[in-house]
């Protein structure tokens, strides 16, 4: 893509170069699978047959979308609603991610109102019958987003471990508008993962503590108690703080010293005048010590962990069966969604470049695109609208003169002039 245009093999040698010069050990990086959907993708793609005898699978077109960055660069867009979508291509040779950095990446546009369906990839072991790869096909890796309604916006991160999948535990999200999106999985040999959504780190961690797959490292000692001497007050009261002499003394009202006795009090009858009392201004309430920062304070006991005995570490957790396909399996209830540009290396650094690439080129190309459709089918609406109005007032004036037509005939139906003549009578 560019200015002139370039075919794969150009644009893969321009990226590498970019991704060598702005890192070092990009060297000796390798890409195991790399697609744009450019010419003689049908050769490397098989579309299954599953659910076809049900009449339930779906089909994909060739298409850069109906609001392209770039008009020449296209994907393959899900087709017919309400079908389940099923393609997959072979990895040659087959990619073992022991000892190495495991990145995927791929781009997706849902330029439909999907309502319900998903939008991932899987990296797929062992052998694949890819005529009937579907839903039930066993999986190393599930990646992407994933939109069901307005609460359902998950972005899944599956993996497979003895032949159990594990999503991750945390609650990652997807982006939802009508615009190219990048997703980036990378997976090291440490066991520690990113997730990226347009090169931005949405999330990290670790294996051993984001997904349910070997029992927790550390677990409370459920059998410790709280040490005897273990002082967990922050605050005590000053002991050198010493309630002043007479502080009990002290009233809470007294007299109001300017109130008068009434000229009209008569003692004899109401008793002996007393003034009404007030608050007293130098009544402080009950004597409290001040308080102080408790210099033995040791913090909130908390339950300390101790190392948990079910635990057995794998220090090959991270390695996934050898990755022998990269494929698409969803379920849609309105289909359009664009997939492309499917990356599997083991170089962050040049997936990097890639959506750098498209951002720096092609965003605002689509955006600017999005923005004239939108209008387009703001103004067909509008044309539906203002021809839906005409047509409804148009067949209320039919039935208005056609009810006005059966008035009159009624009136000088013979009928009518006895139902009067009784009527006078």
């Amino acid at each position: 893509m560019g200015l002139l245009p370039e075919n794969k093999f150009e644009r893969r040698f321009r990226l590498l170069h970019l991704a060598l010069l702005s890192l070092f050990p990009s060297a000796f990086s390798e890409i195991f699978f790399e697609e744009r959907f450019e010419g003689g993708w049908k050769s490397r793609w098989v579309l299954s047959d599953w659910k076809k005898s049900e009449g339930k699978a779906g089909t994909f077109k060739h298409t850069a979308g109906k609001w392209p960055g770039d008009p020449e660069d296209k994907g393959i867009q899900t087709y017919n609603d309400a079908k389940h979508y099923a393609v997959s291509a072979k990895i040659l040779p087959e990619l073992s991610n022991k000892n190495r950095t495991l990145v995927v990446q791929y781009s997706i546009k849902f330029e439909q109102d999907i309502e319900c369906g998903g939008g991932y990839i899987k990296l797929l072991s062992g052998y694949v019958n890819q005529k009937q790869f579907g839903g039930d096909t066993p999986y190393s890796l599930m990646f992407g987003p994933d939109i069901c309604g307005t609460q359902t916006k998950k972005l899944h991160v599956i993996l497979s471990y003895r032949g159990q999948n594990y999503p991750v535990k945390k609650d990652l999200q997807c982006e939802t508008d009508k615009l190219t999106h990048f997703y980036t999985f990378i997976l090291r040999p440490d066991a520690s993962y990113s997730v990226l959504v347009d090169n931005r780190e949405r999330e990290f961690g670790s294996m051993y503590t984001d997904w349910d797959i070997l029992p927790p490292r550390k677990i409370k000692d459920l059998n410790a108690r709280k040490p005897l001497d273990w002082d967990d007050k922050e605050y005590i009261n000053d002991p050198n703080d010493v309630k002043p002499e007479g502080y009990d003394l002290i009233p809470r009202e007294i007299p109001d010293p300017k109130a008068k006795e009434p000229e009209d009090w008569d003692e004899e009858e109401n008793g002996t005048w007393k003034p009404p009392k007030i608050p007293n201004p130098v009544y402080k309430g009950s004597w409290k010590a001040k308080r102080i920062k408790n210099p033995n304070y040791k913090g909130k006991w908390k339950i300390p962990w101790t190392d948990n005995p079910e635990f057995e570490d794998d220090p090959d957790l991270y390695v996934m069966k050898p990755i022998k396909y990269v494929g698409i399996e969803v379920w849609q209830v309105k289909a359009g969604s664009v997939f492309d540009n499917i990356l599997i290396c083991d170089d962050p650094q040049y997936a990097r470049s890639i959506v750098d690439e498209y951002f720096a080129n092609y965003r605002q190309a689509e955006k600017e695109a999005f923005a004239e459709a939108e209008k387009e089918r703001k103004a067909r609406e509008d044309e539906e609208a203002r021809k839906a109005r005409e047509d409804g007032e148009r067949r209320r004036r039919e039935r208005d003169s056609r009810y006005g037509d059966r008035r009159r005939y009624k009136r000088h139906h013979p009928r009518d002039y006895m139902d009067d003549y009784h009527d006078e009578l």
